[in-house]
């Protein structure tokens, strides 16, 4: 029993001595937190989705009280809640361009050829993983809809083709439906950047073709008919410089044979109205 006690007397000492440890260097080594962050917490939307390049609104309302971003890099906030930002910190709302999701492919139901129907679990990923899902084509939209669930905003929908349609004014560029495609189809884009590109097939002429009616089939005309160094093609694909050229012109698709690259108005939906071409299994 004497054992017992002391140990329980050693424990307790080191508890205390511990304790007293910590107490010490709360009251002495503590750094003192800009109480403002928390207010402008409180002002951002509370959706921590990341599309402002931080971890989280804690972390983005660390760096405009810091001075470092502009309130207007929330890209959720609406505009009288970047206004309340502003106004209290006693700083310019600030200009953000406006960045969303684009999708690039062109195919889907009536375009892409099928070699079986896919009757897996329900899931991009899941039929990405056994055989494409039935779709020969291994670089398209297997058109399952997991960006479409993927999206907390609701700024996604399937249209009929099954093809997913991004809804600019409701897109926050968060970038969850970037991460939920396992085939890499979307990028996370300036809006002011009109010409896309649908395709992600590195073929060319009828082996492309022959995959989908949509497919890019390296014919170049897109290239030829652009500004000077804006489109270039590379593996078989045109891919848009506007560093390197300009300006963008929807001159630039006239020509495409399959509508392959498109030019996407504003804040229009990116709908899918070119032309359909039967694509014959």
């Amino acid at each position: 029993m004497e054992g017992v006690a002391i140990a329980a007397a050693v424990l307790g000492g080191l508890g205390l001595l511990f304790g007293g440890v910590l107490a010490l260097a709360d009251r002495f080594l503590k750094v003192e937190e800009d109480p403002r962050i928390e207010q402008v917490e409180r002002l951002l939307p509370g959706s921590n989705c990341g599309a402002c390049g931080q971890p989280g609104c804690r972390g983005l309302a660390e760096r405009i009280v810091a001075g470092e971003l502009p309130p207007s890099k929330c890209t959720v906030s609406s505009p009288s809640g970047l206004d309340a930002i502003a106004d209290f910190l006693g700083v310019d709302v600030g200009a953000a361009e406006k960045q969303v999701a684009r999708i690039h492919c062109g195919g889907g139901l009536g375009r892409a050829r099928m070699l079986a129907s896919y009757e897996g679990e329900s899931s991009c990923r899941g039929a990405h993983l056994v055989g494409g899902g039935g779709l020969e084509c291994s670089w398209g939209c297997l058109g399952l809809a997991d960006c479409v669930r993927a999206c907390t905003f609701d700024a996604m929908r399937m249209n009929g083709s099954r093809l997913p349609v991004v809804d600019v004014a409701k897109c926050t560029a968060c970038g969850d439906c970037v991460v939920a495609c396992p085939r890499a189809l979307i990028d996370i884009v300036p809006l002011a950047h009109p010409l896309i590109v649908q395709c992600r097939a590195p073929l060319a002429a009828e082996a492309a073709r022959h995959l989908c009616s949509a497919a890019c089939d390296a014919c170049g005309r897109c290239a030829a008919d652009a500004a000077p160094g804006l489109v270039r093609m590379v593996s078989n694909l045109p891919v848009i410089d506007y560093a390197a050229g300009g300006p963008a012109a929807p001159a630039a698709t006239y020509r495409c044979p399959t509508g392959a690259i498109r030019w996407v108005i504003g804040d229009q939906f990116q709908e899918d109205s070119a032309p359909v071409r039967s694509v014959h299994v």
